[in-house]
């Protein structure tokens, strides 16, 4: 049995599309995508319809992330449109405008999807971890924290995403995988990034990078209006692009604080980010 598994996408459509033409020249049995398809990037709309085809062509499984979660607060009625808190998210209501206000399948993504292995097992996938779409399992994590975040009963096989980093541990009798970031990794690899998984009597897995055109990626923030209409973080979503490295957790841990008490503008806050770089 081979499985593949994906996540992150955050709408980077040229790797999205460099890593479906790899999964299908491997042809696995199945394919289970791990959360956040949408928002960060500058193509949601085209990803989601693609994941969407897959889905409803060849039984490809979805599961919700935490940044599906955040365009659909923003499809809330009484969700805030000005503000801080506003300015904070605006990537995310940019995202919601370019899907046109069609949640419904975002908001039927469910938490997590298990298949089951030659041998009956369980193969359990969710976004970040069972403890939630944003607790996301590091490579330094102890023993103790995982075997919480990988819950119970346990799964022969655990995977998720979102933190963008990739690794693969073994806890128990628990083959734990995180499939790192098509869209936008995190390891300092700008690469795309999924997990291969092989049942040879146990479960083996293998972490495959693959280079796309990214410069094609840079450009679609601005063709398609991302830096001018997400508010200033989209500029440091780009950064992350550019140089596979977290920029936007250091501005929130530096300048979220402030700028929701109102006593810095989020624009001042980023160009003092990048002057502290």
């Amino acid at each position: 049995m081979k499985l593949a598994i994906l996540a992150d996408i955050h709408a980077n459509l040229p790797a999205l599309r460099t890593v479906l033409e790899s999964i299908d020249a491997w042809q696995p049995d199945a394919v289970v995508v791990a959360g956040d398809i949408v928002n960060r990037g500058p193509r949601p709309a085209e990803c989601l319809d693609l994941m969407l085809e897959r889905q409803r062509t060849e039984g490809w499984r979805l599961v919700l992330g935490n940044h599906e979660e955040y365009v659909l607060h923003h499809a809330q009625p009484d969700a805030a449109r000005s503000g801080p808190e506003f300015e904070i998210s605006r990537p995310g209501y940019w995202t919601l405008q370019r899907l046109d206000g069609q949640v419904a399948a975002l908001a039927a993504l469910p938490f997590q999807q298990s298949l089951a292995a030659p041998d009956g097992s369980e193969a359990r996938i969710a976004h970040a971890s069972m403890r939630g779409t944003r607790d996301g399992i590091y490579p330094d994590v102890a023993d103790e924290l995982l075997r919480l975040q990988i819950g119970r009963p346990r799964a022969a096989l655990f995977a998720a995403g979102h933190t963008h980093v990739p690794l693969i541990r073994q806890i128990d009798d628990t083959l734990v995988v995180n499939v790192g970031a098509v869209g936008m990794p995190f390891d300092g690899d700008p690469r795309a990034c999924y997990g291969q998984l092989t049942w040879r009597g146990g479960w083996q897995a293998e972490i495959v990078r693959l280079g796309y055109d990214r410069q094609r990626t840079e450009q679609d923030y601005v063709d398609t209006g991302l830096l001018d209409n997400g508010g200033p973080l989209a500029h440091l979503m780009l950064m992350e692009l550019q140089d596979a490295r977290l920029h936007l957790y250091r501005w929130r841990a530096a300048y979220q604080a402030p700028v929701l008490a109102g006593e810095i503008p989020i624009e001042e806050s980023v160009q003092r980010y990048l002057r502290a770089l």
